[in-house]
């Protein structure tokens, strides 16, 4: 039987996460034929946990008892690839790729889960328009964390997507967290860029280079469920992502239709500034002047995401999500001002 979708998963350390999504592979309902391919990228901890089965033991439904464990992948004939060390997930994808026998390549982070039908839908867009080439999917805004941040980052991204975008942009990002590709274009591309050593803008990057020749398929049923970090990890991604993409920028001189758009920089200046004169008010009433200004600015470039989060969770977490979103424009300011800094010389 020819594989239809060839599942890539890069894997580093997140044996708390990729049993979750495995399980949920297997759930999947009518789905074509697939195969699953894992890359270790260098883990340091036990490769694949006992419950991150690939493919159901037979022995298991059988009823035997086995002497050893069960070698994830055996009944699809699904890999398990070694990286000898750490290389970063583009390294990690372009070699689960180099091995995939399907036509098409889905990639997925191992740190989500996805939905019953995700696959499906997926398979459907492509059967339905065979002169589609690549689809990205989207991860949902709900979370079992009740804590604020997670909570936040889901309804920040959940927004980027659904409500703030460029509409104008005829491609979206290839976002890695759920995004499927034609395996032959991918491979002409040159698949992704190894010279960026963690997850950072190399989704982007490739999204360049598709979109110079392919639309890329935005579908809102093609789902993800992702749990989100705590503050500081998510912190330091920003300012990291705002480095590397600068240079992206510097190149391209062109800014994106989602996330990374032109509205975004001007909301990340104007948040910069209302912390920036905040402090000035306590000295200046030049400084006091210049705050109620730009506190107008900010909030007219919010008032979307402020809108949806008051429409999903109420006056308080709006509140504390403007604030939220002050400090976070510091991190993405300062990351891309270091990165101008830096590519500048």
């Amino acid at each position: 039987m020819k594989v239809f979708f060839s599942i890539i998963i890069p894997y580093h350390n997140s044996s708390e996460t990729i049993g979750r999504l495995l399980g949920s592979i297997q759930k999947s309902k009518k789905v074509p034929s697939y195969e699953v391919i894992v890359v270790d990228d260098g883990s340091t901890e036990s490769v694949i946990p006992a419950n991150a089965r690939l493919a159901e033991d037979p022995a298991k439904r059988a009823g035997i008892q086995r002497k050893k464990h069960w070698i994830p992948g055996q009944a699809r004939n699904d890999k398990i690839l070694r990286l000898s060390k750490n290389m970063g997930p583009a390294v990690a994808r372009n070699r689960g790729v180099n091995v995939a026998r399907g036509k098409f390549v889905v990639f997925l982070d191992s740190d989500v889960e996805l939905f019953p039908d995700s696959l499906y839908n997926l398979y459907k867009i492509y059967k339905e328009d065979p002169d589609v080439v690549a689809v990205t999917g989207v991860w949902v805004k709900e979370q079992r964390s009740k804590d604020f941040f997670p909570n936040y980052k889901a309804l920040r991204d959940w927004s980027y997507w659904i409500n703030e975008r460029d509409k104008s942009g005829y491609y979206f990002l290839f976002s890695t967290r759920i995004a499927s590709i034609k395996k032959t274009v991918f491979q002409r591309l040159g698949g992704f860029d190894e010279t960026y050593p963690a997850p950072l803008v190399e989704d982007i990057e490739l999204t360049y280079r598709i979109a110079r020749r392919y639309a890329i398929i935005f579908a809102p049923n093609v789902r993800v469920r992702h749990e989100f970090e705590p503050f500081w990890p998510v912190a330091k991604k920003y300012f990291l992502r705002a480095y590397y993409w600068t240079r992206l920028y510097q190149k391209r001189k062109k800014f994106d239709p989602v996330a990374t758009t032109l509205q975004e920089a001007l909301t990340t200046v104007s948040g910069v500034a209302v912390v920036f004169f905040l402090l000035m008010s306590l000295m200046s009433p030049i400084g006091r002047m210049s705050l109620m200004v730009t506190l107008l600015l900010h909030l007219f470039l919010t008032r979307k995401f402020l809108a949806f989060m008051v429409q999903e969770k109420g006056i308080i977490f709006a509140i504390k999500g403007f604030f939220m979103g002050l400090i976070l424009s510091c991190f993405i300011f300062a990351g891309a001002l270091a990165g101008r800094l830096k590519h500048a010389e």
